[in-house]
């Protein structure tokens, strides 16, 4: 008794002695809650096959990945294939047969043979692959529930043995307990060997249903297997079935985008420019000569006041930094001088400075001894005469408005600045002329550069631009004092005001000391009288013997 309490006990607590290495197979099968819901041994099988259909299912969106992909580029293909259109609008531009419309033409057929390609693939996709995935996962579902129907009968009807053997051997228990304590209650049905007949009954019943639960799990065991192993054939298959496909389409498309370069490559370069040369006639002949601006007659072209008079190279110094910058220089019969930065005149910029030489007095040029070759131009009083691109005449080319502005001219040779000088007084309203140079190379002079003072020729070098400036304000002050203003003999093509003796404004002017001479002077004296000392004129008059400049009648 005590022996089959003990196994009842052992088969009634197999979770708790599952890891014991006695416990056997069968055993490891029945758990020790008995309600149905919790005898479940083949829920490891039912969550496996769940897993399953759920890959399926990841497969299944895959392949219509796929094909959608196929059909939207058939799609966009046959959209593209439309893109092309033959024959051309400008028919008479190309050749109608072997030419590039014949190329044309078999994009556009090939382009939507490819789009066809790419269809079929996502058809069968779609019709086979696809169907046959869903399909397997319909299996997959159907086998769950056979798993399901098969062993939750079996496990319900073992948990309700196990339940009648449980309270059979309560009973026993109870009427073992009966006996001892009051034999005379006993009766036929409460008898100790009757109730063991019973619960020896009761577990042969339900041991007879557990080995049925167990077989039922081993057959679905063993069914699952080879449901696993068709399963694994079946999604083969599927990608063995879109491998061919693909590669059967992949090699279709790969022939017609070969097919259509080597008809593109085999046409010549320069076949329909042929065609379209010689069916033209409003080509014109490579011999032809080209125009040349030259020959080319418009009105007064041929007129005198269109040519230059004088065109070269000068130098110009500028008013603020008080350097010579050179620039080409173009004297035209108008009365103008202008200055270009290049000689290029066509190509570059109109002229960046001019001078209206009409109203302007052109200075004494330099003598053949003189280091630099300069001249001077003056303009009027109010600025007049004068041009300037880029700015202000009046404010930036006169000074104060009042005072005449002189501009200094440096050639580069002596005979170079005499052409110059010749050309542009003609133009000029008037010039003045230097007179014959004093001799310097008395006892006075050789006392005055004894104690140190030189004269104005030695002080100036070369290169200085702000000795330059001081000999040129000195040259030009000195053939202001003697000039006597009078009409020049009709420049050409201008008419000036009748001229009075002298400047207008005319006042007597003393030469100052350079700046040189001041700073070579003793301390306590002042520069030599006669270096101080100008020359001056009241009126009308000759000029004084010791000027430098000589009016020019």
């Amino acid at each position: 008794m005590n022996h089959e309490t003990a196994s009842i006990s052992r088969a009634t607590s197999v979770s708790r002695t599952s890891r014991r290495s006695s416990v056997s197979r069968s055993q490891s099968l029945i758990r020790k809650n008995t309600s149905p819901q919790d005898l479940r041994p083949s829920d490891i099988l039912i969550e496996r096959f769940v897993a399953w259909k759920a890959i399926v299912k990841q497969l299944i969106a895959y392949f219509e990945g796929i094909a959608d992909i196929e059909n939207n580029a058939a799609k966009e293909l046959t959209k593209l294939g439309a893109v092309i259109q033959v024959p051309f609008r400008a028919g008479n531009q190309f050749l109608g047969e072997g030419g590039l419309q014949d190329i044309y033409y078999a994009i556009r057929e090939k382009t939507r043979s490819i789009a066809d390609q790419h269809a079929n693939l996502g058809r069968t996709v779609d019709g086979s692959i696809v169907q046959h995935l869903q399909k397997l996962r319909t299996e997959i579902k159907a086998h769950i529930k056979n798993i399901q129907n098969d062993t939750g009968k079996l496990a319900t009807s073992v948990a309700k043995e196990r339940e009648l053997s449980v309270r059979y051997m309560s009973d026993l228990v109870t009427n073992v307990s009966i006996l001892k304590n009051s034999p005379m209650n006993i009766t036929a049905k409460t008898d100790p060997y009757v109730s063991n007949q019973a619960v020896l009954k009761q577990l042969n019943k339900q041991v007879h249903e557990e080995n049925l639960l167990q077989k039922s799990i081993i057959i679905i065991q063993q069914s699952s297997a080879h449901f696993e192993e068709s399963l694994i054939r079946s999604i083969q298959s599927a990608w063995a079935t879109y491998d061919e496909w693909l590669s059967r389409s992949s090699v279709t498309i790969q022939g017609i985008w070969r097919g259509l370069a080597d008809q593109m490559n085999a046409l010549e370069a320069d076949t329909e420019w042929l065609a379209f040369a010689a069916r033209s006639d409003h080509l014109l002949d490579p011999e032809t000569p080209l125009r040349s601006p030259g020959v080319i007659i418009y009105p007064a072209k041929e007129d005198p006041s269109v040519v230059g008079v004088h065109a070269g190279l000068l130098e110009r110094k500028q008013r603020f930094t008080r350097t010579f910058k050179e620039s080409y220089y173009v004297l035209t019969p108008a009365g103008f001088l202008h200055e270009y930065e290049s000689s290029d005149a066509l190509g570059g910029k109109g002229p960046v400075f001019s001078l209206f030489l009409p109203m302007c007095t052109l200075g004494p040029p330099s003598t053949s001894t003189s280091k630099a070759h300069k001249f001077h131009i003056e303009g009027k009083k109010d600025g007049t005469g004068t041009t300037k691109t880029g700015g202000s005449v009046r404010r930036s080319l006169s000074l104060s408005g009042r005072s005449a502005h002189a501009w200094s001219f440096r050639a580069r040779s002596h005979e170079e600045m005499m052409e110059w000088w010749n050309d542009i007084r003609v133009l000029c309203a008037r010039y003045l002329v230097a007179s014959e140079a004093m001799d310097r190379g008395g006892p006075i002079e050789a006392a005055v550069r004894s104690i140190g003072y030189e004269t104005d020729e030695e002080e100036t070098e070369e290169g200085s631009s702000v000795e330059e400036d001081e000999e040129d304000e000195g040259l030009y002050d000195d053939a202001r004092e003697v000039v006597h203003e009078e009409r020049v003999t009709e420049p050409p093509s201008y008419e000036h005001e009748e001229a009075v003796h002298g400047y207008e404004d005319e006042k007597k002017v003393n030469r100052r000391p350079s700046k040189r001479q001041q700073e070579k002077a003793p301390e306590g004296r002042g520069p030599h009288p006669e270096m101080v000392q100008g020359s001056s004129t009241n009126g009308a008059g000759p000029a004084p013997a010791e000027s430098r400049f000589h009016e020019d009648i």
